[in-house]
C-alpha cells in the first residue's frame, strides 16, 4: 500500500461527518454517537437526518456538515451521488480531513471516486462494508478498508464503531473490488434459496421442507434460513432493498466483463431480480424476489 505523509495522527476523538443517513447510515451513526465521536449527520432528505438529533448535529448543508472535520464518511447510493455529494464539499475540507467512501460503487465508480479525491486534495479510504441494515445497527458491519498505512491509526475508533471486524486490503479501490465479489455469492446465495423454494413447491411439496432438509448440514448457513423463512412468511421489511441489489448486480457484471471472468449464473440471477422489481417489488426487502418466482 501507498503511503500519504500529509496524514497526520488525529486525536482518538476525531470529529466524523457522515453524510447519507438511509438504512445503513443511521444505524452507523447511532453506533458512532455511542462511541463517543463527535458527529454531524447530513442527508439529501432533511427528515432522515432530523430522526437523529438526539445524538448528532445535523447539517443543512454539506458544506456545514464537513467543515472542521476530521473524517467524512459517505454512506450514499452510487457513484454519481457519492461525486456529486462531495463536489459540494469542494473548498470546505481541512488539509488533513480523511474522506472514508462507504457506498458501493463498483469498479468504474471506484476508479472515479479514486480520480475525484485527488482533484478534491484530500486523502481517501475506500471502505465499502459487508452487512445489511441489522448488523450495521449492532455495529457488527466487516469493513473492506483501502487506502493509505498512515490512515489506518486515526481511523480505528470510527471502524471499531461501526464494525465487528476490519480488513485492510490494499490500495484505495481495492475494498470496492472485494465487494463486488462478495456481493456475488450473496446474490447468487439470494437466489438460490428462491429457486429451491419455488421448486420445491411446484413439484408439489411444502417449500418449507426444502429449509428442514438442509439445516444444520454442510449445505446450510444462517443466511439461507434468514432469508428462506423471510419468503415463506411474506416478512419483506428492508434490510437491503431488491432494487439495491438489482443495482449491485449490474456493477458485478460490469467488473466481470472489464475483468474477462464467465460468471455464469449471474445473468440468470440479473433477470430474475429484474422481473421482481418490474413487478413492483423493489422497496422491499431482498428476499422479495420469491414474490416473482
Amino acid at each position: 500500500m501507498g503511503r500519504l505523509s500529509s496524514v497526520v495522527t488525529m486525536t482518538d476523538n476525531p470529529t466524523v461527518a457522515l453524510l447519507g443517513t438511509g438504512t445503513m447510515g443511521a444505524g452507523m451513526a447511532r453506533n458512532l454517537a455511542k462511541a463517543g465521536l463527535p458527529l454531524r449527520v447530513w442527508n439529501r432528505s432533511d427528515e432522515k437526518a432530523q430522526e437523529l438529533s438526539d445524538l448528532a448535529e445535523v447539517s443543512g448543508s454539506v458544506q456545514e456538515a464537513v467543515d472542521g472535520a476530521d473524517i467524512v464518511i459517505t454512506m450514499l447510493y452510487d457513484a454519481d451521488s457519492v461525486v456529486d455529494t462531495m463536489e459540494q464539499a469542494r473548498g470546505h475540507l481541512g488539509a488533513d480531513t480523511i474522506w472514508v467512501q462507504q457506498s458501493t460503487v463498483g469498479v468504474e465508480g471506484s476508479d472515479r471516486v479514486v480520480a475525484f479525491a485527488k482533484d478534491l486534495g484530500v486523502t481517501l479510504v475506500d471502505a465499502p462494508v459487508l452487512g445489511t441494515r441489522k448488523p450495521a445497527e449492532d455495529g457488527a458491519l466487516v469493513v473492506l478498508a483501502s487506502g493509505p498505512d498512515d490512515a489506518q491509526a486515526t481511523l480505528t475508533p470510527v471502524f471499531e464503531a461501526i464494525g465487528g471486524r476490519t480488513m485492510w486490503v490494499g490500495e484505495a479501490g481495492a475494498g470496492s473490488r472485494l465487494k463486488l465479489a462478495a456481493n456475488a455469492w450473496v446474490a447468487t446465495v439470494l437466489e438460490g434459496i428462491a429457486d429451491s423454494l419455488a421448486l420445491t413447491r411446484d413439484l408439489g411439496l411444502d417449500p418449507a421442507l426444502f429449509l428442514e432438509a438442509v439445516s444444520g448440514g454442510a449445505m446450510d448457513a444462517p443466511y439461507v434460513q434468514l432469508k428462506g423463512k423471510a419468503m415463506l412468511s411474506d416478512s419483506y421489511d428492508p434490510a437491503f432493498a431488491l432494487s439495491g441489489v438489482l443495482k449491485d448486480v449490474d456493477l458485478i457484471l460490469a467488473a466481470a466483463e472489464g475483468a474477462g471472468t464467465d460468471l455464469g449464473p449471474m445473468p440468470g440471477i440479473r433477470a430474475h431480480l429484474a422481473r421482481a422489481v418490474d413487478a413492483g417489488h423493489g422497496d422491499l426487502d431482498m428476499a422479495a424476489t420469491y414474490l416473482a418466482h
